[in-house]
């Protein structure tokens, strides 16, 4: 397996721990389904460790969408067999665009599950002729999928202007578990070309930090023996260093919590409901995967530079 088939495979993995929380009810997702074969229960730790995941980014997310007042566009980087385009719309949410780039192996299939999906068509587009799909990439009204590498940015500007991207719009970029598959350079490079590129940008990732120590390098260790490479896990030994390369590459401020902050600030209601669908056998377990994952938001421009996050 190549560096980047192994890349690659950790999106059906994502997919199918996703599909085990929701199907558990740890939060509602009508179309993930579409993405899956077959459910494979994951153990309670995964489970609310992807709850912990979901949530916390949409607290991000809400909070740019109240700020723009949906008049933005969010773009989504390596964005796998993701679903939030149909939940936003379920949540009669809409933004003027909203642009998902992943490998055209990934986008292809992903272009052929929801061509074969009316649920999903029809979320698109009333009619099914609007939506265009040429091989690993589709064009819907306000909905694109790109086919392409993330290190090739000559590709990306082009793709992202065909499919009707404004670099004065206020933008979201979501990264899940994708910065870290990357070259530090590569990585350093896509964060500066947004930069420059977007006059009002915001940035929400989510991944590995605090990687140094004996359960990091476990994970690390774990992940090598699935054909993964961390090639950029120097940039999340830590929360200052996930700051740091966002500061580094032109950006005007960042802030970064590892997971534990971030589930402790998510609504205690919901949370209460959560924590009763399965018994927990050891917190300790679910608290130092918490303590290995982080949130990190960045932004430059206006619109979200006054937020109060946390």
């Amino acid at each position: 397996m190549s560096f980047d088939d192994g890349v690659q495979a950790t999106n059906n993995d994502a997919t199918k721990c996703k599909y085990s929380a929701v199907k558990m009810g740890y939060w509602e997702d009508d179309f993930i389904h579409h993405f899956v074969s077959g459910f494979e229960r994951k153990t309670p730790e995964i489970n609310r460790g992807y709850y912990a995941r979901t949530k916390g980014v949409s607290m991000f997310m809400d909070k740019f969408l109240k700020k723009t007042g949906s008049n933005c566009q969010i773009i989504n980087l390596g964005a796998g067999f993701d679903t939030l385009y149909w939940r936003l719309k379920n949540r009669n949410l809409s933004v003027n665009n909203y642009v998902e780039i992943d490998f055209a192996s990934v986008t292809s299939k992903k272009c052929y599950l929801i061509k074969r999906s009316k649920v999903l068509l029809d979320s698109i587009s009333s009619q099914e002729g609007e939506v265009r799909i040429t091989g690993p990439d589709l064009h819907g009204s306000d909905y694109h999928i790109i086919g392409t590498d993330l290190r090739n940015l000559a590709e990306i500007e082009k793709k992202v202007v065909q499919s009707g991207i404004n670099f004065k719009t206020p933008t979201m970029f979501l990264t899940e578990c994708v910065l870290v598959y990357m070259e530090p350079e590569s990585s350093a490079f896509l964060l500066q070309w947004i930069a420059k590129k977007f006059d009002d940008a915001f940035f929400i990732n989510y991944e590995q930090v605090n990687m140094g120590d004996t359960f990091g390098r476990i994970m690390l260790d774990n992940l090598r023996n699935r054909g993964c490479q961390l090639a950029g896990v120097e940039r999340c030994l830590n929360l200052q260093t996930q700051i740091d390369r966002f500061i580094n590459t032109g950006w005007e401020s960042a802030r970064s919590w590892d997971m534990n902050n971030i589930y402790e600030h998510l609504p205690d209601a919901d949370k209460y409901r959560m924590e009763r669908l399965e018994m927990l056998d050891e917190l300790e377990i679910l608290q130092q995967l918490l303590q290995h994952y982080c949130i990190t938001i960045a932004w430059k421009g206006r619109t979200m530079a006054d937020i109060d996050y946390l």
